[in-house]
């Protein structure tokens, strides 16, 4: 795993630090376990399998990404300009995917995260783990700007919505769940991107990755737990090859 200060193609190829990496260091002599030192043996666990097996191809993809988005001049007419300077904004009952997607989608569309609901343990954990701050509550961003613009971000339905969003001022939505009842209606279109993955996170990542965007570490790591939070660990039915 990255460790704060590092920037995503710190690691080379031959360089194992931790994680899924570190399972290749102390792979044991069947190359099927892990072997701490002191002779301690464990069989390797199928996350550590598959970071393994695409540890190559995320350090090419890592490092074919430019150190300096500005080296990259034209880059913003590929991104939608409805959400340039959008605050982002997951559903009640905030989850990983939801905070994790939000400051990420925040990163690349040049906009604001916000928190539609108080967020869980294992998002305060990932938040601190990454130093990242906290982002503000969508009551406290309106209450500073009541016509600022909005992208839903892991939700469209309105019933997961914050009841301090007017629907008249949601731009985007960016989502990975069915459509289903209650599906916001809006009287002008708006940039949709929803994609049958196991994490909004993964769409946020993917686009980082198409755009030759480099996140921070900060929003990197906040992505990374987004995506295995919501993946169940990349073993949850509704996980796809794009999320490995």
């Amino acid at each position: 795993m990255l460790k704060r200060g590092h920037s995503v193609g710190f690691l080379g190829y031959r360089e194992h630090h931790g994680g899924g990496a570190e399972a290749l260091r102390l792979a044991g002599p069947d190359n099927k376990t892990k072997q701490y030192d002191g002779g301690v043996l464990r069989k390797r666990t199928q996350v550590e399998a598959d970071v393994l097996a695409r540890e190559k191809a995320a350090h090419e993809l890592a490092d074919a990404l430019p150190e300096e988005s500005s080296t990259i001049p034209t880059i913003n007419l590929f991104l939608p300009e409805a959400l340039k300077d959008a605050v982002f904004v997951g559903h009640l009952v905030t989850d990983l995917d939801s905070v994790g997607g939000a400051i990420g989608a925040a990163a690349l569309y040049n906009g604001k995260a916000a928190l539609a609901s108080e967020i869980n343990s294992e998002t305060a954990f990932a938040l601190d783990e990454w130093g990242v701050d906290k982002p503000p509550t969508i009551e406290e961003v309106l209450k500073e700007n009541p016509d600022a613009k909005i992208c839903l971000v892991d939700h469209q339905q309105t019933s997961q919505m914050n009841p301090a969003i007017n629907p008249d001022n949601v731009v985007g939505v960016i989502d990975h769940h069915a459509l289903q009842s209650k599906t916001i209606v809006t009287d002008r279109p708006i940039y949709i991107d929803i994609r049958p993955w196991g994490s909004m996170s993964t769409i946020i990542s993917h686009t980082f990755l198409t755009h030759q965007k480099r996140p921070s570490v900060g929003v990197a790591g906040m992505l990374l737990c987004a995506i295995l939070s919501d993946t169940l660990n990349l073993q949850g039915p509704t996980t796809t090859e794009w999320d490995r």
